[in-house]
């Protein structure tokens, strides 16, 4: 059933027109990315289904009484509410029934009389009634338990002290809470750790009842979450079936045969023109016909070609040292790398991973020089020379022009070979227009923000490259050249990055963040770090215990099947009591969790809770998996 739909939408931006007669349905339940190059009218278009902008022509068609909800890239949140209390806020209704009880219960604690108390006590239940019917109690601890998911480790916290990546969170936190029939998401997982996301890709993909339409550049939620994927493309949207591999293979068919027809087309006009030099000036009114097709042949255009950006990054002279890190601490109100040693050798590069605020950034500004250690010594090479992409773009002046803020850094442009660049050529290869030379970096959109910022970053010679989130506000096309271009330099590399495709393209390395203090290199790209990880946890996890090896079967004799040892026998007997003893206790967890008394005692106790909860699940699991393999092979061997 359709929820929402768009028929001959139309929006321009001045004389630029970024929808043309939009046809597009998105149906109830159903997952879509809607990719496009930066600029391309994706967000206008996430705007306009969601109700926030109106198309300047066409129509908006919605599902009579369908909630949608949309995430907005720079989300502004209510004053003087706390985290949790933001999020409980977006809950309508609950909210609403919500403080009717914690009224009536507040005023049975004073009440008199018993007519006032009877009063109280019916308003109590008809708000009970009332939060029952919008969900339950459960409402409460599902808003926490988001928050805990998303990284937001103080729902007491103050809206206003919260930082942007926070009111992000916060506000994801909110729009999953009330769970839209519609949930239009534009970047979500920017500011999300990989853990974050990784939760996110699984809630979206296995928890969440509604449509969602997701604006995003991780590749791998686009690929496992979704189900069709619309494009935006010089005002046309394109859909195509299936995640983002499929959208690349139907994209690739797509162009390859635009590229057959105009191949066509020129074949048809050369041979007119041919026939054209041999024929005498007089024309007979069938050679006229001719002339005329063929004049309206070179009439049409061809296809466009697509402007991809044009990255390359200028490798200087490298001594034998690039960076060395020697048993170095740092602190910032407490300890967040502790006697880490590292040498890094030109080539490599090392992708960075671990929870927000683990200290990821301050090892970044540490290697860049911006922050001395706590202990230890950073040693930069002679010739170590360091190009550096913070995440929030400081390099970067709002109060000038896009052509100024490269100019400032330098006139010309060498960018290899001895050959200068014009800096309006330059731009050309960010796609900047020469309409957007004199606007402000301040009015930017995320996205040309970003590509000024690797204008910036890459108007130099380097041999090591600090990059500190560069994937956030980037379209798919320039990630991958930005991919490209890190595959193809000849220094070094150090990535702060959510992305994991781009980590398993880039990195020959992951350095993880493990808390405490405790950092680790593994080699290997992100993938390969995964994998590691899960057969360090698989050993780690106890191992039935041994049986005596069994002589070889005689040659011709049936070979036994495995059947279970006496002490796996003994445990097949006591497993069904363990595991009703675990769900039980999912389903106490899951009761205390659903009493409002729990909220009252603050937000710490309601994290508890709510881990306590994930471990029960999980042993409960663990225990019904263990009884279906004992179970499967006493019925093999009795077979």
């Amino acid at each position: 059933m359709p929820i929402a739909s768009l028929r001959q939408v139309e929006k321009s931006f001045g004389v630029r027109r970024v929808l043309d007669g939009v046809n597009l349905t998105l149906m109830t339940g159903e997952r879509v990315g809607l990719v496009g190059n930066n600029g391309s009218g994706k967000t206008t278009l996430a705007r306009i289904l969601a109700g926030l902008d109106a198309p300047d022509a066409g129509e908006v068609v919605l599902r009579r009484d369908a909630a949608i909800a949309y995430l907005e890239q720079e989300p502004r949140l209510p004053p003087g509410l706390t985290a949790l209390e933001a999020v409980l806020a977006g809950l309508g209704q609950w909210s609403a029934a919500r403080a009717r009880y914690d009224a009536a219960t507040a005023g049975l604690e004073q009440a008199t009389g018993s007519a006032a108390v009877d009063a109280l006590v019916a308003e109590q239940a008809a708000a009970a009634a009332e939060i029952e019917r919008c969900g339950g109690w459960g409402r409460a601890a599902e808003a926490e338990s988001y928050l805990a998911r998303l990284g937001v480790r103080d729902p007491s916290a103050a809206t206003e002290r919260l930082s942007g990546g926070e009111r992000r969170r916060v506000a994801l936190a909110a729009l999953l809470a009330r769970r839209p029939d519609l949930a239009v998401l534009d970047e979500p997982t920017n500011h999300l750790d990989v853990a974050a996301i990784e939760w996110l890709e699984r809630h979206l993909a296995e928890d969440y009842s509604g449509a969602v339409l997701l604006i995003t550049h991780d590749r791998y939620i686009l690929d496992r979450v979704c189900t069709r994927t619309f494009e935006v493309d010089r005002g046309t949207v394109y859909a195509y079936d299936g995640g983002f591999g499929a959208y690349l293979e139907a994209k690739a068919e797509r162009m390859a045969h635009a590229q057959r027809t105009e191949a066509n087309r020129q074949n048809f006009l050369r041979r007119e023109l041919e026939w054209l030099r041999r024929q005498p000036k007089a024309r007979t009114t069938k050679q006229t016909a001719r002339v005329n097709r063929a004049e309206a042949e070179l009439a049409k255009s061809g296809p466009p070609r697509e402007r991809r950006v044009e990255l390359s990054l200028e490798a200087a002279r490298s001594g034998k040292t690039i960076l060395e890190l020697r048993g170095v601490t740092l602190e910032l109100g407490r300890v967040l790398v502790r006697d880490f040693t590292l040498a890094l050798n030109q080539g490599e590069r090392i992708g960075v991973v671990g929870p927000n605020g683990s200290g990821k950034t301050t090892l970044l500004r540490s290697i860049a020089g911006e922050l001395a250690p706590t202990a230890g010594e950073v040693v930069r090479g002679k010739h170590t020379a360091i190009a550096y992409l913070d995440q929030n773009r400081s390099g970067l002046d709002d109060g000038r022009s896009v052509y100024d803020n490269i100019a400032e850094r330098r006139r010309g442009l060498d960018l290899g070979g001895g050959h200068p660049l014009d800096i309006a050529r330059y731009l050309e290869r960010f796609l900047f227009d020469p309409s957007a030379y004199a606007q402000k970096v301040g009015s930017l959109s995320g996205g040309e923000r970003a590509r000024v910022a690797l204008a910036v970053l890459l108007s130099g010679a380097s041999n090591l490259v600090l990059l500190d989130e560069p994937t956030n506000d980037l379209d798919v096309a320039t990630l991958g050249a930005v991919e490209e271009m890190l595959l193809e330099f000849a220094g070094a590399a150090i990535i702060v990055t959510h992305d994991r495709w781009f980590l398993d393209r880039v990195a020959t390395s992951i350095l993880a963040f493990e808390g405490d203090g405790k950092v680790v290199r593994h080699h290997g790209n992100y993938s390969d770090y995964l994998e590691r990880l899960a057969e360090t946890e698989a050993a780690a996890e106890p191992q039935p215990s041994a049986r005596p090896a069994r002589a070889p079967a005689k040659s011709g004799a049936p070979v036994a099947r495995r059947g279970l040892s006496s002490a796996e026998r003994r445990e097949l007997d006591g497993i069904l009591g363990k595991i009703e003893a675990a769900e039980t206790e999912v389903q106490e967890l899951e009761a205390r969790l659903g009493d409002p008394a729990v909220y009252s005692g603050g937000g710490d106790k309601v994290t508890e809770l709510v881990r306590k909860l994930d471990e029960a699940r999980q042993r409960a699991a663990a225990l019904v998996a263990r009884w279906e393999d004992l179970e499967q092979r006493s019925a093999d061997a009795g077979a």
